[in-house]
């Protein structure tokens, strides 16, 4: 694990009829802010990615298909600095919320036949300047998809 990143397992209700499926309430402990509600969708086989933030907090949920999220530590501070975190999400693997802090490298691949949608429920609004791109192959994550 890496330090800062929370997993928390979610619940999924469902009947006869189709399910709720929880992400996020503004009463738990791992809520930080609200600052914008956005979807992510990748096909299958795609990977997007590297990103970071500098000032916000993700909380990650993948509602429909499956997604492999990958979280690499490039803090310097940090203990687990250059480690990575390799998680399954959705409904049929893992159907949790991943809280990621500001300075983890993120990128993702479409695990189910279709699109897979990651929502994120974001701590601040989205600014360009705040966030930074690498590209896939660069050295530094050490990552085979």
């Amino acid at each position: 694990m890496i330090s800062g990143v929370q997993v928390v397992a979610l619940r999924i209700i469902a009947d006869a009829r189709g399910a709720v499926m929880h992400m996020l309430r503004a009463d738990a402990p791992h809520f930080t802010s609200f600052g914008e509600i956005y979807f992510s969708c990748v096909n299958f086989d795609v990977v997007k990615g590297w990103r970071r933030h500098k000032r916000m907090t993700q909380n990650l949920a993948v509602p429909v298909g499956c997604v492999r999220l990958v979280l690499h530590d490039g803090r310097p501070e940090s203990a687990t600095c250059g480690q990575n975190q390799d998680i399954m999400l959705g409904p049929d693997a893992t159907y949790a919320l991943v809280v990621v802090p500001p300075g983890i490298w993120s990128a993702f691949k479409g695990m189910s036949a279709g699109m897979s949608v990651i929502a994120n429920c974001a701590s601040i609004l989205h600014d360009s300047e705040e966030a930074e791109s690498r590209p896939m192959n660069d050295p530094m994550f050490k990552f085979d998809w």
